[in-house]
């Protein structure tokens, strides 16, 4: 158990007290501590340069999205403390001011970064959070094999690129459950979505599964409950896959899976195709509705076939899926939202599994719980029966 430090113990604090405070202190100050310095539940963030103001950017749910540094008197070393939960992984930037001018970076004094389609960022880990080691590559685990495909679509009008994963020991005499991933090149690059699927494939945690990684052409206008999209998936992809591959070709065979704006498009995709489904995996859903009296969403205008699609859907509630998996970061202004859909998917007849993380909108925190909802969809084959 860790025992919360008076704030006068802190490194940071007993740094101040110092009377002979120079450079040279600062330097070796440093150079004894990893940054952001975690201290049970408190993480002091620090910058070092001779500038105007400095602050610190990040996106957690209750706190300012931009909160000032202090300087320590007599030197060019600026700090914060937070405090944060036990297992909190937080993502952010510094934003420097100087002679008028500001400029966000990410923190020079922290090598751990954190990638996305948008860019990258320094990230905190506070006291008891570790990457899962099934995230890593496991030289005792087998690598599956991924294909590439090209399916042609009369409904989006387009050639559709589709990444199939093949677990190590594919056989064309099996009978493998369908896993069709949106935002499919997303996992793959920044969710680790191969090394995670051969680990848990390997360790019997997750049956072993064909997934289909796709990938949006315009992403915000397929994935808002587009009926186009859902025709892709359901009448083109599918098909294609069960001709191609020795899949069960059966509801209980088949999860649609997600983040963001792709758990919408999994969750109305699953919705417009009663019966067709046993499994939806979503994670971080832009379930974002105005049924209970708002007028506006606050999303702008991409959110608002989202909207109406999310409004309709729990005014009237059915079940999509036999098998729900549904994760969110409580650090994510979605936290609401998702919280709100449990009751009402628990409600239709669906087995329903929801997990949250002091984390935010991020692939790694999504990365961080595909074991929970792979294994939850398609446990290991000790568990495994398709109905």
């Amino acid at each position: 158990m860790t025992t919360a430090l008076s704030p006068r113990r802190l490194a940071i604090n007993r740094l101040r007290e110092r009377r002979d405070l120079d450079a040279g202190a600062v330097d070796r100050f440093l150079a004894r501590h990893e940054v952001p310095i975690v201290e049970g539940p408190r993480c002091t963030f620090l910058f070092r340069g001779d500038v105007d103001e400095v602050f610190l950017v990040q996106r957690v749910v209750g706190l300012p999205g931009r909160m000032p540094l202090r300087r320590v008197r007599g030197t060019d070393l600026w700090y914060r403390v937070l405090e944060l939960p036990a297992g909190s992984r937080v993502e952010y930037q510094l934003e420097i001011v100087h002679n008028g001018h500001s400029e966000r970076v990410n923190d020079p004094l922290n090598a751990h970064r954190s990638h996305s389609p948008v860019g990258s960022s320094s990230v905190c880990f506070a006291a008891g959070y570790s990457s899962p080691e099934w995230t890593e590559p496991d030289a005792e685990a087998r690598p599956g094999a991924l294909v590439e495909l090209t399916v042609p679509s009369r409904a989006l009008r387009r050639d559709c690129r589709v990444t199939v994963y093949l677990p190590a020991r594919f056989r064309r005499t099996a009978s493998y459950p369908l896993l069709v991933v949106h935002d499919g090149g997303d996992y793959l690059q920044y969710a680790a979505a191969r090394t995670v699927l051969d680990n848990l494939i390997h360790r019997l945690d997750v049956a072993e599964l064909v997934a289909a990684f796709v990938y949006p052409g315009d992403r915000l206008a397929e994935y808002a409950n587009s009926t186009a999209h859902a025709r892709f998936v359901t009448h083109e992809l599918v098909p294609r896959l069960e001709r191609d591959f020795p899949l069960a070709a059966r509801p209980a065979g088949r999860c649609l899976m997600g983040s963001s704006f792709g758990a919408v498009a999994a969750l109305s995709t699953a919705w417009r195709q009663p019966g067709g489904y046993g499994g939806l995996l979503l994670q971080s859903g832009s379930f974002v509705f105005t049924d209970l009296g708002g007028a506006d969403h606050g999303g702008g205008p991409v959110f608002d076939p989202v909207v109406k699609f999310m409004n309709r859907y729990r005014a009237r509630p059915r079940r999509v899926a036999d098998r729900m998996f549904l994760s969110c970061g409580v650090y994510e202004p979605l936290i609401v939202p998702n919280r709100s859909m449990v009751p009402i998917f628990t409600a239709t007849g669906a087995a329903v599994r929801y997990v949250e993380a002091y984390d935010g909108h991020s692939w790694e925190n999504w990365r961080d719980r595909l074991r929970d909802g792979l294994s939850w969809i398609y446990p290991g084959p000790q568990k495994l029966v398709y109905e």
